[in-house]
């Protein structure tokens, strides 16, 4: 091709001819699903340690042997490793909630936050609802306060209705006071305090009752109209107590003859959050809610609220009445945004969705009445005189523009109608709910994991079986994982025999497919559960997956996890099955690595045979580790040379990458030898048009030992060593 030049001239070019690399994989991920007491359902949460777990998940439960599946997890997470869990799902999982009109919606189950998103965001069943399924949030208090009112005044009547005091009519009482104005001087105001009934306690036998007053307007004998603030103190927005009160119909007619108030209070100092163990009031949380400087700023008035969890009982934190979370001045307004933290939204719904750890809100209280739970949207303005805001045009849930919103004031709402994975609190899953669950680790393209673990098994062996081979199947077909496989639980615990323990686990394991991508072994551990102050059982399967992320951490991926130097497990007191000689030889041919304890030494992994059925290099845990390592990171260097041109210039780059790599693997004791072949014998001009790349890797793995034999020779005083061996 000739130069681009038109004119006499020096042009420079680059190539790269180091494009790709071929990079370790140490990512040292597990997973695992089963029940939990909390948690998001069939949604993978990486764990780090054991404290994130009971944040996450909660604590281990000695129903049906829960905590198998918990201390599973924290087992693994003993070793280095990051954990993916889910929890599983379950037919009789439903999340506590106050529901609409009635104590909770008995049917209500939000999976998690996705599922709350695509099906649940605008759920009329609910008021508010448990972030997650279970029982754990029943007696969980969600306090609600907004901008229902700014005083209460004290009127001497058994019948408010009669002197004209209604929800919803406009009160007025006659003022005269100094304004301060800009310039430093102050004119004399004349004229009335406008505001509108927002709540009405009648004492129909002392006559003590009262009326709740939201403060709209300060308007002068000339007819000149003002909003005011009475949360900034405006000089004038407020009734006085023995003020003369006039009460006005939406006609804009007086109702009544009058009355005159006997006393004053400022609406919000009196509000408490409505707990049975504690009283305590809102304005020890925070000041009252108004308006938003969003809303403001659209002509919109009456948006902000504040919505406090409390664990009422103590079910939760331990004391009652602690304040699990506070979110404050949130918004009726579904576009508002934070004045100091913008572009945060604040619209409450979808800010309690991303934030709160505990609740979501469903269904809008501003849009009709809920005699069960004593909540009436309340108009806080007037659309034009005294005509009140209607209810759709004050509806929670509007853009801001002009919106005056309605309130509901101050109400709690407790949860209830939570369930666990049975009604009486059980927390056993089903073999199909679990499948469900590590289903979501089969995509290697979405979610990556290096060791899928079974933890637990069933009540039945067939259904540990099932599970068993379903991990076995998922680590085939992904090809870049393995699943630790353990014992089904009754074959070991409760039985004393160990002929009879030997015969039941090769008759378990022999039924599971034959794979280099699964490690059976023979453990169930007995360990100390801090929770529940007990020793209990719990299988092995995640420390051998433990085993082998500590592998990776102190040696590398081609090195066996078992033995001495890298295969003691942790927190194991005893075993349930202690095989001996005679009984490993038994185990070792049908795939089953023992995991023994042996004395001074402590529990031990001892055996490295994947679950391969037939002699292959791949019958070992260390080569099929060290094909996976490897694998990765060719692969990944690889697709560095998609779409590139099939010439000698991009396959030198490529083994350009991967020979100093292999040689790195060598020089680690990972291989005996390799050969490299990407060149014309293999990319061939057929290979070449079919828009093909190829490259063949020979690799010598490195073998672990399995079998030591030490011959001791007896020789005369006189016999040279050279005539016994015939050398030195």
């Amino acid at each position: 091709m000739a130069t681009p030049q038109l004119s006499p001239g020096v042009l420079v070019r680059e190539v790269d001819l180091t494009v790709g690399r071929a990079d370790n994989v140490l990512d040292n991920i597990g997973a695992i699903a089963g029940p939990f007491p909390i948690g998001p359902v069939d949604y993978p949460i990486d764990i780090t340690t054991e404290q994130d777990l009971i944040n996450v998940f909660g604590k281990p439960i000695s129903s049906d042997t829960q905590y198998e599946y918990w201390m599973s997890a924290s087992s693994y997470l003993s070793y280095g490793g990051v954990l993916k869990v889910v929890r599983t799902g379950g037919s009789t999982l439903n999340n506590a909630n106050a529901g609409v009109g009635l104590a909770s919606d008995t049917s209500l189950k939000i999976d998690n936050y996705d599922d709350y998103i695509n099906n649940h965001s605008d759920d009329n069943s609910f008021i508010f609802a448990a972030k997650n399924p279970g029982s754990w949030a029943n007696g969980l208090k969600v306090c609600f306060i907004d901008d229902l009112a700014d005083q209460i005044i004290g009127i001497n009547t058994t019948n408010l209705a009669g002197v004209g005091a209604t929800i919803g009519y406009g009160v007025t009482s006659s003022v005269t006071t100094l304004i301060a104005n800009s310039s430093g001087t102050s004119t004399t105001f004349t004229g009335y305090v406008k505001g509108i009934i927002t709540g009405v306690s009648t004492d129909a036998t002392n006559g003590n009752s009262t009326i709740s007053v939201k403060i709209v307007s300060r308007v002068s004998t000339a007819g000149t109209e003002t909003n005011v603030d009475y949360a900034e103190g405006s000089v004038g927005a407020a009734f006085t107590a023995t003020a003369s009160l006039k009460f006005i119909t939406s006609a804009g007619t007086q109702a009544g003859s009058g009355v005159t108030a006997v006393s004053v209070s400022d609406w919000y100092n009196e509000q408490t959050l409505g707990l049975t163990n504690s009283t305590i009031y809102w304005k020890s949380i925070a000041p009252k809610p108004v308006s938003n400087r969003y809303a403001i700023d659209r002509q919109s008035k009456n948006d902000a609220l504040h919505v406090v969890v409390v664990d009422d009982l103590g079910t939760i934190s331990g004391n009652q009445a602690t304040l699990l979370e506070k979110h404050l001045n949130l918004s009726k307004a579904l576009d508002a945004v934070s004045a100091v933290n913008s572009p945060q939204k604040i619209w409450y719904e979808q800010y309690l969705a991303d934030f709160s750890s505990q609740v979501y809100a469903g269904g809008n209280p501003s849009s009709a009445a809920d005699t069960y739970w004593g909540t009436s949207p309340r108009a806080t303005g007037f659309s034009t005189g005294f005509t009140p805001v209607t209810v759709a045009n004050g509806l929670w849930g509007l853009n801001a523009q002009g919106v005056t919103f309605s309130a509901v004031g101050n109400k709690t709402y407790t949860l209830g109608g939570g369930v666990d994975y049975s009604a009486s609190g059980g927390m056993k899953p089903t073999l199909g709910d679990l499948i469900t669950s590590y289903n979501l680790f089969s995509n290697k393209d979405e979610i990556q994991v290096d060791y899928l673990i079974m933890g637990p098994g069933f009540d039945s062996e067939s259904d540990t079986q099932a599970k068993a081979q379903y991990l076995i199947s998922i680590a085939e077909q992904r090809k870049d994982c393995v699943a630790t496989v353990g014992p089904h639980r009754a074959n070991l615990i409760g039985i004393t025999n160990t002929t009879t323990q030997t015969t039941n686990l090769i008759k378990y394991f022999s039924s599971l497919s034959s794979s280099s991508y699964a490690v059976f072994d023979s453990g169930y551990k007995y360990t100390y559960d801090r929770f529940n102050n007990k020793f209990v059982y719990i299988p092995c399967n995640a420390d051998v997956a433990g085993l082998m992320c500590r592998t990776n951490i102190v040696a590398y991926p081609w090195f066996s996890p078992a033995g001495q130097q890298r295969g003691i497990l942790n927190n194991a007191i005893k075993l349930a099955y202690n095989p001996n000689k005679a009984q490993r030889d038994q185990l070792y041919p049908q795939r089953i690595n023992a995991i023994v304890t042996q004395p001074g030494i402590g529990t031990l992994l001892f055996g490295d045979k994947t679950a391969l059925g037939y002699a292959s290099a791949f019958d070992r845990i260390n080569v099929r580790r060290l094909f996976l390592t490897i694998e990765q990171s060719l692969q990944r260097a690889a697709q560095a040379q998609l779409f590139e041109l099939n010439d000698e210039l991009t396959r030198a780059n490529f083994r350009n990458i991967v020979e100093p790599y292999l040689r790195d693997v060598q020089a680690k004791r990972g291989l005996y030898g390799f050969l490299v072949v990407c060149d014309t014998t293999n990319n061939t001009p057929d290979v070449i048009d079919n828009n093909e790349f190829r490259a063949d890797i020979f690799l010598k793995p490195a073998k672990s030992i399995n079998y030591v034999t030490l011959t001791f020779v007896a020789t005369r005083t006189g016999v040279s060593f050279e005539e016994v061996v015939g050398r030195v």
